[in-house]
């Protein structure tokens, strides 16, 4: 009986060690580590990529299922993109420190101190710009952005006068149309004309320019309509015009007389706090803002361009398995091409600096990124289960959070689906791309942007589906829902809206949302805005509020429900629609409207085919009467549309301290309202995450004083 039980006790042992679960193995990384160590906690290794590097070594291990990376608290500089690709085949997650000092990856050198050139300016040598062909076109001081010298100063825009297409001549390379001199053009740093042409703008107020010393060439930014276009600034004439490099613009949304424009790096701009230019002898000069001491500054000059590329090779290899939590990727660079950038809506080609192809299970959680040149995180090509948590992404120069592709790959499989993006703080972009959304989703279906703040755009703050008119879109299921949307536009850009769609987009839902605070700079600040043959989209359950141009606006779709919505309070129109199709563009019912200013509904509402039903109109106005462009509300019913609905105060609790909830219990009931949770709508958690999605007040004072300036001038539409 002895010789039984122990030979089944050693049965057993052997069992339990073949069937042992692989465990997973941990390394340790720390800013006084070292990559040659092994990766203990006595012997740390250094860098996120010495991390990959020791993982790729010890993933054959059968004993181990995968890794933790545990990152010490501290910065580490990264000059260079920390790459994942399918040499690693196990999971792996990259843990920063929870304590109060958080791990950092910076992107960043740190200058030297200033010295004072006189009162108002100061200087510092970066001496890797003769040294090495340093190159950068932001700076960080303190931790906030500066802008490079500019005309006119920051936030202002002046108007053109004529604009003229001239092709270039391609035996005058290095001289303009009056055959002086291009500024800052050499053998070095040619501009690739080619088929390319130049463009004269002849401005009111056109910048004079003296560049004799800045590095690199002047640039000029045009806003016109839905899009920004970035050009070489070649010469500026005493007349004022201004000779720009680089291929012409799209026929569909030109540069004219509405566009407006502003000129960067040239000495002679440098003239206000806040401003910065580089010398070609590496000298940055800086003229202080309010408060800054040299003492007390600190110089960021970001070298790095993206943080993470996570590249599989296929979708049959892919990356699977990555996580990011608790980690800092902060300061990182964009140099404009010598060419310029050509006008794309959305910035849909700016990159990211996370970027994620053919890759499978990578999330974030818990990361912050900022301070970028580049947008903050982008699923490409090929990607799916993914996620983007619980982050912050704030102050970058393009998007938030890319989706997908602008190109529908032959290949359906490589199609990006099933990405997550829920409880975000996105806020403060598109400072190098004003064109550049909070949230877009390209040609991607099933994806989830929930309970995400999304504030201080100069554009659309959710962007989805990419196929304009009627054609096959795989824009599918998509979920934009209880998110906070507002303060966008900043009256820089036009053809804009808090959540913006494009094409058949079957199954999709925008709902529970709040969004507020969109001001255009002429038409098209819009709450809602289903766009070019928007399709299949369920509009339920939202508060939309103080929008320029209305709360809902479709150009043309077909099929969409628009219902149970609250739109209070636009500033110009209620309601807007434009196409009229012969099919049924949408049903609107169930929704409470709500105005003081501006008129009812506008542009082409009256018109297209849409069923309206069990709607609350009111206006406080009382000597306003409630028309449909020019209708009178009883002949809108004899037209049979509005037939059961009504004309009554919804008794809101305090419209003036934002609440927006409906006290008229008879009329609820009349139209078949039902009240929702709008305060459901943003990010959740702590209250310290809550409080930190709020923009300061000196942000939103400065919205409300811009909105009533330009209201005072009634800016039109066209």
């Amino acid at each position: 009986m002895k010789i039984r039980f122990i030979i089944l006790i050693i049965a057993a042992t052997l069992w339990q060690s073949l069937t042992a679960v692989a465990a997973v193995r941990e390394l340790y990384v720390s800013p006084t580590g070292n990559d040659s160590n092994i990766g203990s906690v006595k012997e740390p290794l250094l860098t996120l990529q010495g991390a990959v590097a020791r993982a790729v070594a010890l993933q054959e291990d059968a004993a181990t299922d995968g890794f933790v990376v545990n990152l010490a608290a501290g910065t580490y500089t990264q000059y260079e993109a920390l790459e994942i690709d399918t040499s690693l085949h196990k999971p792996i997650e990259f843990r920063g420190s929870n304590t109060a000092e958080r791990t950092t990856i910076s992107g960043a050198m740190q200058a030297e101190r200033f010295t004072a050139v006189e009162d108002n300016l100061w200087r510092v040598r970066i001496p890797e710009v003769v040294r090495y062909g340093l190159r950068f076109e932001q700076i960080y001081i303190n931790g906030e952005r500066r802008f490079r010298a500019q005309s006119p100063n920051r936030g202002e825009f002046a108007g053109i006068k004529q604009v003229k297409h001239i092709p270039i001549d391609s035996t005058n390379l290095g001289r303009d149309i009056y055959g002086w001199e291009v500024l800052n053009i050499t053998p070095n740093n040619p501009i690739p004309f080619g088929n390319e042409c130049r463009t004269q703008y002849i401005g009111e107020d056109a910048p004079t320019s003296k560049n004799k010393e800045a590095l690199g060439q002047p640039l000029i930014t045009f806003f016109h309509k839905w899009d920004t276009t970035r050009r070489p600034l070649l010469h500026v004439d005493s007349c004022g015009v201004m000779t720009i490099a680089g291929r012409g613009v799209y026929p569909w949304n030109t540069i004219d007389t509405r566009s407006r424009f502003f000129a960067e790096n040239d000495f002679n701009f440098l003239d206000a706090e806040g401003e910065w230019i580089l010398s070609e002898d590496g000298w940055l000069y800086y003229i202080p803002c309010e408060g800054e001491s040299i003492e007390n500054t600190v110089c960021h000059i970001p070298i790095a361009q993206q943080f993470i590329k996570i590249n599989g090779e296929s979708i049959k290899q892919q990356v699977e398995g990555v996580k990011f939590s608790n980690i800092d990727f902060v300061y990182a660079s964009y140099l404009t091409p010598n060419e310029g950038n050509v006008q794309m809506q959305a910035a849909a080609g700016i990159g990211t600096v996370v970027e994620a192809n053919f890759a499978r299970n990578i999330h974030f959680a818990d990361c912050t990124i900022a301070h970028t040149g580049l947008g903050g995180v982008w699923f490409k090509r090929g990607c799916s289960d993914c996620s983007v948590e619980r982050c912050h992404i704030y102050d970058v120069g393009a998007s938030g959070v890319k989706i997908g592709e602008s190109t529908i790959r032959d290949n359906r499989a490589e199609i990006t689906h099933h990405i997550k993006v829920d409880n975000n703080i996105i806020q403060h972009g598109g400072f190098v791309f004003p064109c550049a959304v909070g949230v877009i989703i390209f040609h991607s279906s099933d994806n989830q942007v929930t309970h995400n703040d999304i504030a201080d755009f100069r554009y659309t703050g959710v962007s989805v589906g990419w196929t304009w008119g009627y054609g096959y879109s795989p824009a599918k299921r998509n979920i934009v829902e209880y998110n906070h949307i507002h303060h966008l536009g900043w009256a820089q850009l036009s053809d804009m809206g808090g959540v913006y769609t494009l094409g058949m987009s079957e199954g999709t839902s925008v709902s529970n949302n709040v969004l507020h605070d969109i001001y255009s700079l002429y038409y098209g600040g819009w709450g809602l805005y289903t766009d070019e043959g928007s399709t299949g989209i369920r509009i339920e359950n939202n508060l939309v509020y103080n929008c320029k141009s209305g709360g809902f606006h479709q150009h043309y779709g077909k099929d969409n429900i628009v219902r149970n919505n609250i739109f209070a309070g636009q500033i110009r129109t209620q309601l807007e629609a434009s196409r009229v199709e012969e099919h049924l563009s949408f049903e609107f019912s169930h929704n409470i409207i709500y105005y003081s200013k501006g008129v009812m509904c506008g542009i082409n509402w009256a018109n297209v085919g849409h069923k309206s039903d069990y709607n609350c109109y009111f206006c406080t106005d009382s000597e306003k009467k409630i028309e449909f462009q020019g209708i009178s509300f009883d002949e809108w019913q004899k037209k049979g549309q509005d037939v059961n609905s009504v004309i009554a105060d919804p008794q809101f609790a305090d419209v003036a301290a934002g609440n927006f909830t409906p006290k008229n219990k008879a009329m609820l009931k009349k139209i078949g309202f039902k009240p929702f949770d709008y305060s459901k709508a943003g990010v959740y958690g702590s209250k310290a995450w809550r409080q930190k999605a709020e923009l300061s007040k000196e942000q939103e004072e400065a919205f409300d004083k811009l909105v009533d300036d330009y209201e005072k001038e009634m800016i039109t539409d066209w």
